[in-house]
């Protein structure tokens, strides 16, 4: 009996200790987790795994972005709007934006007769401007409505033909250019200023406005431009002899302009003027007038040796 209780013990123990073993594991004694050996790219994943859940469970920023990035749209496109308004009403104010797409209101064709008539205003027979419903028609409709695109290109052009003249001559420079540029632009400003003011002084009702000054005062660069280049071509003889003409073109075009608008209706048929007022509008006419060659001339004398 003794023999076979040790037996039985013998056979037990290798069992239970193999039970020992699968129950407990290698790491049955540690007290912490041995993370040592663990590579970042393990470490990385593991969190990822953990916050993955998490972010796709809770989609509480992404809900409350859209509608504040709504909200600061709309609240950024209304104050664009209302800047703009506001900025548009200020800036016609001082300058007539929607005036001044009338007097670019050009094309090619209206250009081509434009500049025939400054340069030959004598076979010309009508010079009343056109009405449309109280409204002067576009300069492209009627070739006696003034415009602003031939002063202002004329101006441009007369500027370069000076650097040319002054570049032939061995004596450009920016400086000499802006100073060039900015008197024949003080002139003008001048030259405007002082026909308001006598128009002022004399009470002339008439619908001629500051633009339509500006316009007219700026067709004389048409000329100025003819004679210098025919002066840097062909010499100072050139340049007198197209001046001359140019000047007397635009000597008969303002002539022939301006009457429908200053004189009274019977000097501007061209009956016998009565009256100081009527006298005075005439001179006022001839002065300005006379005015363009003068300018012409003290614009364009010294480019030409």
């Amino acid at each position: 009996m003794d023999s076979d209780s040790v037996f039985r013990q013998r056979r037990l123990q290798p069992n239970m200790r193999l039970r020992r073993n699968s129950t407990e594991g290698p790491d049955a004694g540690q007290l912490f987790e041995d993370t040592s050996g663990l590579r970042p790219g393990s470490q990385t994943g593991h969190r990822k795994q953990q916050t993955g859940p998490h972010t796709g469970g809770c989609p509480g920023p992404s809900i409350l972005s859209e509608p504040m990035s709504n909200l600061a749209i709309a609240y950024g496109s209304s104050l664009a709007t209302q800047g703009r308004e506001m900025m548009d009403k200020n800036l016609d104010r001082f300058i007539p934006i929607s005036k001044l797409k009338y007097y670019f209101a050009v094309d090619t064709l209206y250009v081509g007769k434009k500049l025939g008539l400054l340069v030959f205003p004598y076979m010309h027979k009508n010079w009343e401007v056109s009405y449309q419903q109280d409204c002067p028609v576009a300069p492209c409709l009627d070739v006696n409505a003034p415009d602003l695109y031939i002063p202002a290109m004329g101006f441009i052009t007369y500027v370069l033909v000076a650097g040319l003249a002054m570049g032939t001559q061995n004596r450009f420079s920016l400086e000499l250019l802006g100073v060039q540029a900015s008197s024949a632009l003080v002139w003008l400003i001048m030259e405007v200023l002082v026909v308001l003011l006598s128009l002022y002084l004399v009470t002339v009702n008439t619908d001629l406005t500051t633009i339509d000054l500006l316009a007219f005062s700026g067709y004389k660069y048409v000329g100025m431009i003819v004679g210098v280049v025919a002066g840097l071509m062909f010499g100072r003889p050139a340049y007198y002899l197209c001046l001359l003409w140019c000047c007397a073109a635009i000597f008969v075009f303002m002539i022939r302009s301006l009457r429908l608008k200053l004189l009274s209706e019977a000097a501007a048929e061209g009956r016998l003027v009565r009256g100081t007022k009527n006298q005075l509008r005439m001179y006022i006419t001839m002065t300005i007038a006379a005015a363009q060659p003068v300018f012409m001339y003290w614009l364009t004398s010294h480019l030409i040796r």
